[in-house]
């Protein structure tokens, strides 16, 4: 196969008439949503995406080396993408200066799942800066650079100017604008169908469920969760609970604390495994809480969503947007204290809640089937101009 155009001529699929392009996607931390996403936008686009990827760990050496690699895996393929779709794990101007004799002409998107200028730091460690400069030039070498929502579009050109700044001369101000031209908001894309699977053929009953299925991470305050279940339990009153969710490193003190004093409240503690078995565990749930400090998107929040969880979320990160503004006096709370009064009255009477309105259908927009489309027309465009 002829693996470089000759000077001054470009290769697409589209405009040669076959309607469908190659894509290659680039992944240098592929697990978990980033593992997930990529799949799913692989499974259901209309046109061929190639993936290259790498492990979902050491994600310090992924930006600094990811490059490197993925740039000698690229060269060992007889192949030529129409466009090159990464994400914001990887260096992207250090992957185009090393494949530049065969990527000189191809479009780069850059899917910005998170962002290392805004990410929160875990208690006592300092920011390195680098890694969001390695964000700041990877927008800079892409010709189109999408968000996973408008809170994360927003944190990260708020945050930009001062990155900056911390630059004595040469710093560079000007490209805020230039970047902000080329950025826009493409949420993500999640497997929603799969979840009807496992729909149960009677509706709930029992006292509440509350679920959690969150990452075990830090960022997602899993002790204001604790707090909110222990002053609950002072109440009295009956509930469950469902620890789900991803751990990396440990489990949370706070979730080793509360697992002996919810004794048999606690009807699951841990990740599960099987799609089809924590499709089950939303199902089952009445209601989904959030307590982070820190959510780009919310794609767990969005799967109990649409599984009919009715969602308890802080009025802050990303979660305004995935509620409807006339539901948001209803789902966002200001306070701990506000999230422990709506947890009360949900418990004191949850068949209302359950014979009550869900918020699926505004969820719904997220799955593949409607968001594939989305992005394929966002990339046609980028190979046509």
């Amino acid at each position: 196969m002829q693996l470089q155009p000759a000077a001054g001529q470009k290769h697409s699929s589209i405009e040669a008439g076959s309607g469908r392009m190659q894509i290659l996607a680039l992944e240098p931390y592929c697990t978990g949503s980033h593992r997930d996403w990529l799949e799913g936008y692989a499974r259901a686009s209309r046109h061929q995406v190639v993936t290259l990827t790498m492990p979902g760990q050491f994600w310090k050496w992924r930006m600094y080396g990811g490059a490197v690699t993925l740039a000698r895996r690229l060269s060992e393929l007889d192949t030529r993408p129409d466009l090159i779709l990464a994400t914001s794990m990887l260096d992207v101007a250090t992957f185009l200066a090393l494949s530049r004799q065969r990527t000189w002409d191809i479009p780069v998107a850059l899917y910005m799942h998170e962002n290392q200028l805004t990410y929160p730091m875990r208690p006592g460690e300092k920011r390195d800066l680098h890694f969001g400069l390695v964000n700041y030039t990877s927008m800079l070498a892409a010709d189109r650079v999408l968000f996973n929502s408008r809170f994360h579009l927003e944190a990260w050109f708020d945050e930009l100017p001062r990155l900056l700044k911390h630059h004595a001369d040469f710093n560079e101000l000007d490209t805020i604008p230039l970047l902000r031209g080329r950025s826009a908001v493409l949420p993500l894309g999640i497997d929603l169908a799969s979840l009807d699977r496992a729909r149960p053929s009677q509706p709930r009953s029992g006292p509440l469920l509350i679920l959690w299925n969150h990452r075990w991470e830090y960022d997602k305050d899993p002790a204001s969760l604790v707090q909110a279940l222990d002053r609950l339990m002072d109440w009295g009153g009956e509930f469950e609970v469902a620890l789900l969710g991803e751990r990396f490193v440990s489990e949370p003190p706070a979730f080793v604390e509360a697992r002996e004093r919810l004794g048999s409240r606690l009807v699951h503690y841990g990740y599960v495994p099987s799609r089809q078995a924590y499709a089950r565990w939303l199902w089952e749930a009445d209601v989904v809480v959030s307590t982070a400090i820190h959510d780009f998107f919310g794609a767990a929040t969005v799967e109990a969503m649409y599984c009919e969880c009715w969602p308890l979320l802080p009025n802050r990160l990303a979660y305004p947007e995935l509620v409807p503004p006339e539901y948001h006096g209803r789902c966002l709370y200001a306070s701990l204290d506000d999230l422990v009064e709506r947890l009360r009255q949900a418990a004191q009477d949850p068949i209302a809640l359950r014979q009550g309105s869900t918020l699926r259908s505004a969820v719904a927009q997220y799955d593949w089937r409607r968001m594939a489309p989305q992005y394929d027309a966002i990339l046609e465009e980028m190979v046509r101009h």
